[in-house]
C-alpha cells in the first residue's frame, strides 16, 4: 500500500500531466498561423478598390475626457474628447475596410494564397494621451513600432483573443518598444490602463489587401489580383463593432468603386464582427 504522501505527490503528477497536454492541444491562444500553401506571383495586372465610409444621420457628439488624474494629458488648457466617432460633412474616418474572403481569377481561395510578408516596421504614437493612428493594419509578423511622444509613462496593453497578451509599460523618454502579432485576427484592441479613455485596434491580416479611412472617409486597397471578393468595413462604434460588407468584382488592372454607410438603420445591414469590444465603462468621460 502507498504512504497518504505518496498517493498525494501521484495524484499531484496526473494532474499537471493532464494540464500539460491539455496546453499542447490548444488550451491557449495560438502564438503562430500556418503558412498559406500557394505564392503569389504578381502578373503586373493587379486592380484597385476605392471608396468612402459615410454617417447616415446626425452623428454622434464626442464626450469630454476628464483629465484630472494626469496634468500632462491637459496641457496649455488643451481639453481632449473621445474618439469612437471621427465623423466630418458626414464622412468617417477610422474605418478598418479589408478584403475578407473571396477567389482569385483562377479559382484560388484568397486565404489559401502566401503573399509576401510585410518587413517595414508601423509605428503606433502615443500623443496627446491618445493613440496615433486610432485604427492602423498590419500583416501577419510585421513589425510594430510603439513611442511615447508624450510627457507622462503610459502602458500599452494588447488584448487580442488569438494572439498571446501583451502590457508593457513606457515612460516619457524611454525608447521605442518593437511588437508583432503571429495570428490574423480582426481587430486587437489596445489600451493603456493608465489613462483608460486611450484605445486602439489593430487589424492583424494574412495579405496586404486592407485599409483605413481618413479624415474624408476615402479609403484605397491597391495591388489587388484580378477576382471576386467580400469586401468588409469595420468600425468600433457602430453595434458592439458591426461589419458593412459588399462583394465586388475586380477586373484585370481596373479600378471598383466600394461605399459603405454606418449610423441609424445601417447598423440592421452589417454583420456580428467576433471582435471583443473594450467596454465603454472603463473610460471616464464629462459630456460637453
Amino acid at each position: 500500500m502507498f504512504s497518504k504522501n505518496v498517493r498525494l505527490w501521484l495524484g499531484l503528477i496526473a494532474v499537471l500531466s493532464l494540464m500539460s497536454l491539455a496546453s499542447s492541444c490548444g488550451g491557449g491562444p495560438a502564438t503562430t498561423e500556418a503558412p498559406a500553401g500557394t505564392k503569389y506571383v504578381s502578373k503586373g495586372d493587379e486592380g484597385t478598390i476605392t471608396g468612402k465610409v459615410s454617417y447616415n444621420g446626425t452623428a454622434p457628439t464626442p464626450a469630454k475626457i476628464d483629465t484630472s488624474a494626469d496634468a500632462n494629458c491637459a496641457k496649455n488648457g488643451k481639453e481632449l474628447f473621445g474618439e469612437e466617432w471621427a465623423v466630418k460633412d458626414a464622412k468617417v474616418a477610422n474605418t478598418f475596410v479589408y478584403i475578407k474572403d473571396g477567389t482569385l481569377a483562377d479559382g484560388t481561395k484568397i486565404g489559401d494564397v502566401g503573399f509576401p510578408a510585410a518587413t517595414a516596421p508601423v509605428t503606433l504614437d502615443q500623443n496627446g494621451c491618445h493613440y496615433r493612428p486610432h485604427v492602423l493594419g498590419v500583416m501577419v509578423n510585421q513589425p510594430i513600432s510603439i513611442t511615447n511622444s508624450d510627457q507622462t509613462t503610459h502602458n500599452i496593453h494588447f488584448r487580442p483573443t488569438k494572439n498571446p497578451d501583451w502590457n508593457q509599460s513606457q515612460p516619457n523618454g524611454a525608447g521605442p518598444l518593437s511588437h508583432k502579432l503571429a495570428v490574423s485576427e480582426v481587430l486587437v484592441p489596445v489600451k493603456c490602463d493608465q489613462h483608460t479613455w486611450m484605445r486602439s485596434y489593430i487589424g492583424v491580416m494574412k495579405h496586404p489587401f486592407f485599409s483605413v479611412s481618413g479624415e474624408d472617409g476615402s479609403f484605397t486597397i491597391s495591388g489587388v489580383p484580378p477576382g471576386k471578393y467580400t469586401v468588409v468595413a469595420w468600425h468600433e462604434g457602430q453595434g458592439a463593432g458591426t461589419e458593412q460588407k459588399t462583394e465586388v468584382t475586380v477586373a484585370a488592372k481596373g479600378s471598383v468603386t466600394a461605399d459603405f454607410t454606418f449610423g441609424g438603420s445601417a447598423a440592421l445591414q452589417g454583420q456580428p464582427s467576433s471582435l471583443r469590444m473594450l467596454a465603454a465603462i472603463e473610460f471616464p468621460m464629462l459630456r460637453k
